[in-house]
């Protein structure tokens, strides 16, 4: 009686390459596919960083709403659309520009996606009150 390798010597044999593989050729093994539902949670993840690095951490800013997102997604490609709230006063035009870049390159790392498009909506404006400036009405 010969004692039959396990699983996992299998697999360490095959990559060690002193077994034959039987694998079939990569295009016939299938695709991880990720479901537009996936993809959204980690654009609204995305888009809290963001925010995060191009308005200050939250203790310095006021607070904000969590950032919602939808996506489509189509072979490997995603489009996004992200709404948020962005404290005031801020270069929006710069701060969104540099977001949506942010977000698109955080997403396409995490899902290997090619994200095609980013849509920012803003919300609101939250006013930053200091006590240089009193409070905005």
């Amino acid at each position: 009686m010969t004692a039959q390798p396990t699983l996992a010597a299998q697999g360490a044999a095959r990559r060690r390459g002193t077994e034959t593989c039987s694998l079939p050729p990569p295009a016939e093994r299938g695709a991880t596919e990720i479901p537009a539902k996936v993809v959204e949670r980690i654009a609204e993840g995305a888009a809290r960083e963001a925010t995060t690095r191009r308005t200050g951490p939250p203790s310095d800013r006021p607070a904000l709403g969590s950032p919602s997102a939808s996506a489509a997604v189509h072979h490997g490609s995603a489009r996004l659309a992200i709404s948020l709230d962005l404290p005031y006063p801020l270069d929006i035009a710069l701060a969104t520009s540099q977001m949506r870049d942010d977000i698109a390159e955080r997403v396409a790392h995490l899902t290997g996606m090619n994200v095609r498009e980013v849509t920012l909506t803003v919300r609101r404006l939250v006013p930053v009150e200091s006590p240089e400036n009193g409070s905005v009405r």
